[in-house]
């Protein structure tokens, strides 16, 4: 129970449909540690079938409050503020311990977790009367059995009406944005898929904590109370940002023989000069490396310098967002005054271009560095 002004915690689960979530919220339901736990369900579509399955669980009744379903959208973008209200209720009636939120297969982990640690300023109930909550952990449920092909493999997952490279790009953005990893029906899959999924997951996301597990039984210590959930640090964990800032992350032993043993690694690509929209557009249509299984990154175009754009790839989905102004096309006095704020500005100025540069992090199994690096030179415009 909590005692005093607590706030109220709030566990997070993400993942992909069929990946487990429910049957864990059904464990966690079921505890008999005397935990008062409310559930939020979302589940995109007409019929809530997460909802439905814990029902017919036995774990919560059909009369019982304590299970809210949030229908027809996805609590990252339309239900958001429905997602606000229900927690507004719940934590006003004083009843429960614990939160926790089964977010639907497609929905963006960040946007969540960004609105629950929002709550102050998007309601006005919440900071009075002692009412508060905190984001403890968010949990990534990820199905071992279907990731034991290539994460590009779309055609292995449950796509229903989703498209494939959408589903592929939200699998790896759940993982990149999470505290723990719950690799689920890991029994499922030799030690050899196994430890190959595991430094897969390792690349992508470095710093989060992978239990191996089946049926989702664990011991729930491990995914409650934790205070694990820090917006910045879980923002900033994924592998492809610590290789653009230019920190890498601390592999113990184990996770860097993984790494070597089954041949996954990261790379970034680095350079001055911008590239030939029409080359580089033809070799991510045409002639991308299908070891790469993430890519991202910062790049610009010779027909318009001044432009940054972020490059994306997940899985084959590939995309490209304008992403501003390089700080190059400031005028000098805002510029200088920049560069007294930022160190790492200055530390990569370049008399000739300026902060304009292509910075992409590749992460691959069997990647062909020098190959791939070959094929993007060939990209840089004359």
């Amino acid at each position: 129970m909590l005692h005093g002004n607590e706030a109220l915690p709030v566990l997070l689960l993400t993942g992909y449909l069929g990946s487990g979530k429910t049957t864990l919220v059904n464990r966690i339901l079921s505890n008999r540690k005397g935990i008062k736990f409310a559930v939020i369900v979302n589940d995109l579509g007409e019929v809530n079938i997460d909802a439905s399955l814990i029902e017919k669980g036995g774990v919560v009744g059909k009369k019982d409050d304590s299970l809210v379903a949030l229908q027809n959208g996805c609590i990252c973008c339309t239900l958001k503020m429905d997602l606000v209200e229900q927690i507004e209720e719940i934590s006003s009636t004083g009843r429960f311990d614990y939160i926790v939120i089964e977010a639907s297969g497609i929905c963006e982990p960040a946007p969540i977790a960004q609105t629950i640690c929002s709550l102050p300023a998007l309601s006005d109930k919440f900071g009075k009367d002692g009412q508060s909550v905190r984001l403890d952990c968010i949990v990534t449920v990820v199905d071992a059995l279907r990731m034991q092909s290539e994460f590009s493999c779309g055609d292995t997952l449950p796509l229903g009406k989703f498209d494939e490279d959408d589903l592929e790009k939200l699998i790896i953005e759940q993982i990149e944005f999470c505290n723990i990893i719950l690799l689920n029906k890991a029994s499922e899959v030799n030690a050899e898929e196994l430890g190959r999924i595991k430094s897969i997951i390792h690349a992508l996301q470095p710093k989060a904590r992978i239990i191996e597990c089946d049926f989702c039984d664990i011991d729930l210590s491990s995914i409650l109370d934790t205070k694990m959930f820090d917006f910045d640090q879980v923002a900033t964990s994924a592998a492809w940002i610590d290789e653009i800032e230019g920190e890498h992350h601390h592999h113990d032993d184990d996770e860097e023989g993984e790494a070597e043993e089954y041949d996954v690694s990261t790379f970034v690509y680095y350079r001055r000069k911008p590239f030939d929209i029409n080359r580089f557009d033809n070799y991510v249509a045409k002639k991308w490396d299908k070891s790469v299984i993430r890519a991202k990154g910062l790049c610009y175009f010779s027909d318009e310098i001044d432009k940054c754009y972020l490059f994306e790839q997940a899985g084959i989905q590939k995309s490209i967002k304008d992403a501003g102004l390089w700080y190059a096309t400031m005028p000098k006095d805002e510029l200088a005054e920049m560069m007294l704020k930022d160190p790492n500005l200055a530390r990569d100025w370049d008399k000739e271009y300026g902060d304009r540069m292509i910075k992409i992090v590749f992460i691959g199994q069997h990647m062909d560095q020098d190959a791939i690096c070959r094929d993007l030179d060939k990209c840089l415009a004359d």
